[in-house]
């Protein structure tokens, strides 16, 4: 899609990233962190400034971790995802992810060597829930982890405590590991509150919780994350990340380091804006004839094409750069099971006011 935004002068709303910068306070410190010499291989396990932010971010939240054996700094959320996968499920072993998933998930699966079941999430008023009978139907004997998105990419859905509750109880219950990505958490809207994982009873010796800086601060291509967990659990993390990687960008991490600390009234400020703008391009969505719906959290909100007359959101995305000059991504790409979702298209609503006022431009003009 991002290439056929380019071939035809598209607004692009298909790629999930921002086109503004974070806090310019990070910004310096990464700076200064370049010109000071922080410029060579960083500790495999992060720096231990880093680490120790992240326990202090985490335990706002409820987390109680500790910096040396407990936390690792990844390439992004994307890489801990995959070393999680990779260093903590055998071959031949299932992991169940909840569709519409993120591709990457399926892909740390299969590089793993390990089979990939799915329970759904299902409409819920003109939003989005788990189907928590469909969890348990996709639990089997060879179930080794469930993957857990929550606020969700594609669909913005915010999974709430009951649902949440309903996990950890299934795996309690099955001894299964929870692979809980986290990457959205400050980025809810409407008083909507995420819930992590890893606090709930019985979870926090199962759980591995991701999260990163790119979605939270506007710097998704410093490729910072982290994954949080018990030793043990880490361990096999760390094996799988080390000849992955090994290591990401000191001058980066630093940065990182001081926006944890420090930036809090930015990230709430970014996350109001964003709320003002998941608003704007819904409305302009709807006039343009999408059946819209509800977005409580992350950088995407999904419009429904059946309205427009159109059966195939891949077709009506494939076509759309060219015919209304916006790019965006057809959710059915993420999902096994793809009925459910074949009109439904992902919005990212995450850029600059006068990018999606020129987006809302071209799709109305098309109505």
């Amino acid at each position: 899609m991002t290439e056929l935004a380019g071939r035809h002068g598209a607004v692009n709303l298909g790629q999930g990233f921002p086109d503004s910068d974070g806090p310019a306070g990070m910004l310096e410190v990464a700076r200064v962190a370049i010109a000071e010499g922080c410029n060579q291989y960083p500790p495999g396990r992060g720096l231990s400034v880093l680490r120790a932010a992240i326990v202090r971010d985490r335990a706002r939240i409820g987390l109680d971790y500790e910096a040396e054996g407990e936390v690792l700094v990844t390439v992004g959320a994307s890489e801990a995802v995959s070393a999680a996968i990779l260093g903590l499920v055998e071959p031949g072993r299932e992991v169940v992810v909840i569709e519409p998933y993120f591709d990457l998930y399926a892909a740390a699966i299969a590089m793993a060597g390990a089979r990939r079941r799915t329970a759904r999430l299902v409409p819920d008023g003109d939003g989005f829930t788990l189907d928590v009978d469909s969890l348990r139907a996709a639990i089997t004997p060879a179930t080794r982890m469930i993957v857990v998105n929550t606020p969700h990419n594609p669909t913005g859905a915010v999974l709430d405590r009951a649902a949440l509750l309903a996990i950890a109880e299934i795996a309690c219950e099955h001894d299964l590991l929870v692979l809980s990505d986290e990457v959205y958490e400050h980025l809810t809207f409407d008083g909507v509150e995420h819930v992590s994982l890893g606090t709930l009873p019985g979870m926090r010796e199962r759980t591995i919780v991701v999260s990163s800086a790119g979605k939270r601060f506007s710097v998704t291509g410093w490729k910072v994350g982290w994954a949080c967990a018990p030793a043990p659990l880490l361990e096999g993390i760390l094996a799988a990340k080390q000849p992955l990687t090994f290591a990401s960008g000191g001058p980066f991490q630093l940065a990182v380091a001081h926006a944890l600390d420090n930036e809090q009234e930015w990230t709430a400020h970014w996350c109001a804006k964003l709320s003002d703008k998941r608003e704007f391009l819904s409305n302009a969505l709807r006039a343009a004839g999408f059946g819209v719906r509800h977005s409580a959290g992350s950088y995407y909100l999904c419009a429904d094409v059946a309205p427009l007359g159109e059966p195939d959101a891949l077709d009506f995305c494939r076509a759309m750069p060219e015919r209304i000059g916006v790019a965006a991504v057809p959710v059915r790409v993420f999902a096994d099971d793809i009925a459910p979702w074949q009109t439904l298209v992902r919005f990212t609503c995450c850029k600059r006011d006068a990018t999606l006022t020129e987006a809302a431009r071209r799709l109305t003009r098309s109505a």
